[in-house]
Protein backbone atom coordinates (compact mmCIF):
# COMPACT_ATOMS: atom_id res chain seq x y z
CA UNK A 1 0.00 0.00 0.00
CA UNK A 2 2.83 2.38 0.90
CA UNK A 3 4.53 1.56 -2.38
CA UNK A 4 1.35 2.38 -4.32
CA UNK A 5 0.98 5.71 -2.48
CA UNK A 6 4.59 6.60 -3.25
CA UNK A 7 4.08 5.75 -6.92
CA UNK A 8 0.91 7.86 -7.04
CA UNK A 9 2.71 10.73 -5.36
CA UNK A 10 5.53 10.54 -7.90
CA UNK A 11 3.04 10.43 -10.77
CA UNK A 12 1.18 13.49 -9.47
CA UNK A 13 4.47 15.37 -9.08
CA UNK A 14 5.43 14.53 -12.68
CA UNK A 15 2.02 15.66 -13.96
CA UNK A 16 2.27 18.94 -12.04
CA UNK A 17 5.74 19.60 -13.41
CA UNK A 18 4.63 18.73 -16.93
CA UNK A 19 1.61 21.03 -16.67
CA UNK A 20 3.81 23.85 -15.35
CA UNK A 21 6.26 23.42 -18.19
CA UNK A 22 3.45 23.36 -20.74
CA UNK A 23 1.94 26.58 -19.37
CA UNK A 24 5.27 28.41 -19.36
CA UNK A 25 6.09 28.48 -23.05
CA UNK A 26 7.63 31.94 -23.02
CA UNK A 27 9.69 33.30 -20.16
CA UNK A 28 11.69 36.51 -20.33
CA UNK A 29 15.38 35.75 -20.08
CA UNK A 30 14.97 32.37 -21.80
CA UNK A 31 15.08 31.29 -25.44
CA UNK A 32 12.16 32.46 -27.57
CA UNK A 33 10.42 29.46 -29.19
CA UNK A 34 11.09 29.07 -32.89
CA UNK A 35 8.27 29.14 -35.42
CA UNK A 36 7.73 29.24 -39.16
CA UNK A 37 5.00 31.23 -40.92
CA UNK A 38 4.30 32.31 -44.49
CA UNK A 39 3.85 36.05 -44.85
CA UNK A 40 1.12 37.90 -46.75
CA UNK A 41 3.33 38.02 -49.85
CA UNK A 42 3.89 34.25 -49.91
CA UNK A 43 7.39 34.22 -48.40
CA UNK A 44 8.24 31.74 -45.63
CA UNK A 45 9.98 33.03 -42.50
CA UNK A 46 11.38 31.22 -39.45
CA UNK A 47 12.39 33.05 -36.31
CA UNK A 48 15.71 31.18 -36.49
CA UNK A 49 16.40 32.93 -39.82
CA UNK A 50 17.00 36.10 -37.83
CA UNK A 51 19.56 34.83 -35.32
CA UNK A 52 22.07 37.63 -34.90
CA UNK A 53 19.43 40.36 -35.13
CA UNK A 54 16.97 41.96 -32.77
CA UNK A 55 13.41 40.89 -33.53
CA UNK A 56 10.08 42.42 -32.47
CA UNK A 57 6.91 40.34 -32.61
CA UNK A 58 3.74 42.43 -32.71
CA UNK A 59 0.33 40.81 -32.36
CA UNK A 60 -2.32 42.95 -34.05
CA UNK A 61 -5.97 42.90 -35.12
CA UNK A 62 -7.05 45.51 -37.71
CA UNK A 63 -10.49 45.84 -36.09
CA UNK A 64 -9.32 46.30 -32.50
CA UNK A 65 -9.73 49.87 -31.13
CA UNK A 66 -6.48 49.56 -29.16
CA UNK A 67 -4.58 48.58 -32.30
CA UNK A 68 -6.28 51.37 -34.25
CA UNK A 69 -5.11 53.86 -31.60
CA UNK A 70 -1.48 52.96 -32.16
CA UNK A 71 -1.79 52.93 -35.96
CA UNK A 72 -4.11 55.91 -36.49
CA UNK A 73 -1.90 58.05 -34.27
CA UNK A 74 1.21 56.98 -36.19
CA UNK A 75 2.76 55.52 -33.04
CA UNK A 76 3.21 51.94 -34.26
CA UNK A 77 4.35 52.89 -37.79
CA UNK A 78 6.87 55.31 -36.26
CA UNK A 79 8.28 52.59 -34.00
CA UNK A 80 8.49 50.18 -36.92
CA UNK A 81 10.37 52.64 -39.13
CA UNK A 82 12.61 53.85 -36.30
CA UNK A 83 13.88 50.43 -35.30
CA UNK A 84 13.88 48.75 -38.72
CA UNK A 85 16.22 51.56 -39.81
CA UNK A 86 18.55 50.36 -37.03
CA UNK A 87 18.50 46.77 -38.31
CA UNK A 88 15.66 45.38 -36.20
CA UNK A 89 13.37 42.76 -37.76
CA UNK A 90 9.70 43.58 -37.07
CA UNK A 91 7.14 40.80 -37.58
CA UNK A 92 3.42 41.64 -37.31
CA UNK A 93 1.11 38.69 -36.62
CA UNK A 94 -2.70 38.47 -36.80
CA UNK A 95 -3.96 35.33 -35.01
CA UNK A 96 -7.68 35.94 -35.56
CA UNK A 97 -9.43 32.72 -36.56
CA UNK A 98 -11.63 32.36 -39.65
CA UNK A 99 -15.02 33.98 -39.05
CA UNK A 100 -13.74 35.99 -36.07
CA UNK A 101 -13.11 39.72 -35.73
CA UNK A 102 -9.87 40.75 -37.38
CA UNK A 103 -9.52 37.77 -39.68
CA UNK A 104 -8.58 38.97 -43.16
CA UNK A 105 -7.08 37.42 -46.27
CA UNK A 106 -3.48 38.35 -47.04
CA UNK A 107 -4.44 41.26 -49.29
CA UNK A 108 -6.71 42.65 -46.56
CA UNK A 109 -3.87 42.71 -44.04
CA UNK A 110 -1.59 44.34 -46.61
CA UNK A 111 -4.27 46.94 -47.29
CA UNK A 112 -4.55 47.70 -43.57
CA UNK A 113 -0.80 48.23 -43.29
CA UNK A 114 -0.60 50.35 -46.44
CA UNK A 115 -3.57 52.46 -45.36
CA UNK A 116 -2.03 53.14 -41.97
CA UNK A 117 1.58 53.69 -43.11
CA UNK A 118 2.61 50.48 -41.39
CA UNK A 119 5.94 49.09 -42.53
CA UNK A 120 6.84 45.95 -40.58
CA UNK A 121 9.42 43.64 -42.09
CA UNK A 122 6.65 41.10 -42.72
CA UNK A 123 2.97 40.55 -41.95
CA UNK A 124 1.46 37.15 -41.14
CA UNK A 125 -2.00 35.62 -40.88
CA UNK A 126 -1.82 32.98 -38.12
CA UNK A 127 -5.46 31.93 -38.52
CA UNK A 128 -4.99 28.56 -36.81
CA UNK A 129 -3.49 30.37 -33.83
CA UNK A 130 -0.50 28.04 -33.51
CA UNK A 131 2.09 30.79 -33.11
CA UNK A 132 -0.20 32.96 -31.00
CA UNK A 133 -0.77 30.10 -28.58
CA UNK A 134 2.93 29.19 -28.66
CA UNK A 135 3.71 32.69 -27.40
CA UNK A 136 0.62 32.83 -25.19
CA UNK A 137 -0.45 36.08 -26.84
CA UNK A 138 -3.60 37.21 -25.03
CA UNK A 139 -4.36 40.65 -26.42
CA UNK A 140 -3.83 42.94 -29.36
CA UNK A 141 -1.45 44.57 -29.24
CA UNK A 142 0.95 42.15 -27.53
CA UNK A 143 4.66 42.81 -27.94
CA UNK A 144 7.78 40.65 -27.71
CA UNK A 145 11.43 41.67 -28.08
CA UNK A 146 14.06 39.03 -28.88
CA UNK A 147 17.80 39.68 -28.82
CA UNK A 148 20.41 38.47 -31.36
CA UNK A 149 21.07 35.34 -29.30
CA UNK A 150 17.41 34.36 -29.56
CA UNK A 151 16.63 35.29 -25.95
CA UNK A 152 13.31 36.89 -25.09
CA UNK A 153 14.20 40.17 -23.37
CA UNK A 154 10.72 41.70 -23.16
CA UNK A 155 7.10 40.57 -23.40
CA UNK A 156 3.83 42.30 -22.65
CA UNK A 157 2.16 45.63 -23.30
CA UNK A 158 3.37 48.26 -25.73
CA UNK A 159 3.18 50.88 -22.98
CA UNK A 160 1.88 51.59 -19.49
CA UNK A 161 -1.37 53.32 -20.51
CA UNK A 162 -4.20 50.87 -21.31
CA UNK A 163 -6.61 53.14 -23.17
CA UNK A 164 -7.89 53.86 -26.67
CA UNK A 165 -7.32 57.62 -26.28
CA UNK A 166 -4.59 58.81 -28.65
CA UNK A 167 -3.95 61.78 -26.37
CA UNK A 168 -2.53 59.42 -23.74
CA UNK A 169 0.45 58.61 -25.96
CA UNK A 170 2.12 61.89 -24.99
CA UNK A 171 2.66 60.73 -21.42
CA UNK A 172 2.77 56.95 -21.87
CA UNK A 173 5.96 55.03 -21.07
CA UNK A 174 6.74 52.87 -24.09
CA UNK A 175 8.07 49.52 -22.88
CA UNK A 176 9.09 48.30 -26.34
CA UNK A 177 11.34 51.24 -27.19
CA UNK A 178 12.78 51.16 -23.65
CA UNK A 179 13.61 47.45 -24.01
CA UNK A 180 15.13 47.88 -27.47
CA UNK A 181 17.17 50.94 -26.49
CA UNK A 182 18.58 49.21 -23.42
CA UNK A 183 19.31 45.85 -25.08
CA UNK A 184 20.81 47.40 -28.21
CA UNK A 185 23.20 49.36 -26.01
CA UNK A 186 24.26 46.29 -24.06
CA UNK A 187 22.30 47.23 -20.95
CA UNK A 188 19.86 45.06 -18.98
CA UNK A 189 16.17 45.61 -19.71
CA UNK A 190 14.76 47.17 -16.54
CA UNK A 191 11.18 45.96 -17.16
CA UNK A 192 11.18 42.65 -19.03
CA UNK A 193 7.61 41.47 -18.43
CA UNK A 194 4.32 43.35 -18.19
CA UNK A 195 0.65 42.46 -18.56
CA UNK A 196 -0.52 43.20 -22.09
CA UNK A 197 -3.74 45.12 -22.65
CA UNK A 198 -6.19 45.51 -25.52
CA UNK A 199 -8.72 43.29 -27.31
CA UNK A 200 -8.54 39.57 -26.64
CA UNK A 201 -6.87 37.58 -29.42
CA UNK A 202 -9.74 36.03 -31.39
CA UNK A 203 -8.58 32.40 -31.49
Amino acid sequence: MLKVKMMLGSLIAILVLTASAASAQVVSGQAAPNFTLTDTNGQKHSLSDYKGKFVVLEWFNPDCPFVKKHYNSGNMPHLQKQYISKGVIWLAIDSSAAGKEGNYPAQGLNKFMAGNNGSPTAVFADADGKVGRLYEAQTTPSMYVIDPKGTLVYQGAIDDTPSTDMGDLKTAQNYVSAALDAAMNGKPVAVNTTKSYGCSVKY
